[in-house]
């Protein structure tokens, strides 16, 4: 693995007392760095975050043991292949089958996910989630880690999928139910729509992946993509008088869990948010 970081301390917090983070990926991005190392800059800690490209998952989990470094995100296609190089779980992290947070405690790894506790806590600065009806549209990777989270708050998940079939498997693991995606959003039965699917992205298929017309007053939306920062979705929602959550709030939340589990301090919501705004533009 290699990477560079431009951490300007001064030797002697290189030498020994400045704690080095980071994340794995195959194509890293300078996303989570910025709102990790404005967080420490924020607090005052001697923390640094490098962003590590990664094609050997199995060397890199090993190089983390032998250099001490104290966490690392794990980005696709890693998720799953890193739990069996792991010490242990987080119980919601083993439910869910991924893991996007390591912590290293004196070599022993241990695998999170916080990817869940984005989602929810984006929602929750909107509604209350026990009890909510939730429309759930895809059934992949970030999928699976949001239905986990809705249930773990009570919420009773819906999900929507073109394969039906992956939509059954993700609502019988949530105790939820299953409906074909070009139906699901005609249902007026739930409350909150999250958009855990690849549509909205730029570089994938910008549109929206419901009918405009199928949103009203009084619906909760949130659209977990985050290039661009205000989806077709998130728009749309707008001008139909719904409650709109952009992307960027999960994903600061989900980095704001991990800087907690790194330092062991709260993070400095507001300074992340102003790094992660300044990234996504």
């Amino acid at each position: 693995m290699h990477g560079c970081t431009s951490s300007t301390a001064p030797l002697s917090r290189a030498l020994g007392r400045l704690t080095l983070c980071g994340s794995m990926s195959r194509h890293p991005v300078t996303t989570g760095a910025a709102m990790h190392l404005a967080g420490y800059r924020a607090l005052g800690l001697d923390f640094t975050y490098i962003p590590f490209a990664v094609t050997d998952v199995e060397g890199a989990t090993r190089g983390m043991r032998a250099l001490g470094i104290r966490g690392l995100g794990v980005s696709m296609p890693y998720k799953q292949a890193v739990i069996p190089l792991l010490d242990e779980l987080d119980p919601v992290a083993e439910r869910i089958g991924a893991v996007n947070t390591i912590v290293n405690n004196d070599g022993r790894l241990r695998g999170y996910n916080t990817d869940w506790i984005g989602a929810v806590r984006a929602l929750e600065e909107a509604t209350r989630l026990g009890g909510a009806r939730v429309l759930l549209l895809g059934a992949g990777g970030a999928a699976r880690a949001v239905a986990f989270g809705l249930a773990e708050r009570g919420a009773s998940v819906t999900v929507a999928n073109r394969d039906l079939e992956k939509a059954r498997q993700l609502a019988a693991a949530v105790g939820g139910a299953a409906v074909p995606l070009d139906a699901a959003a005609l249902s007026p039965d739930h409350g909150v729509l999250v958009n855990a699917t690849s549509l909205g992205m730029a570089e994938v298929d910008a549109r929206s992946p419901v009918p405009e017309e199928v949103l009203r007053e009084g619906l909760l939306v949130m659209d977990i993509v985050y290039k661009p920062m205000i989806t077709e979705l998130v728009a749309a929602a707008r001008r139909r008088g719904a409650t709109a959550v952009h992307g960027g709030r999960m994903l600061l939340h989900q980095a704001a869990e991990q800087f907690r589990l790194y330092t062991g301090r709260e993070p400095p919501l507001d300074a992340m948010d102003e790094a992660l705004r300044a990234q996504l533009g």
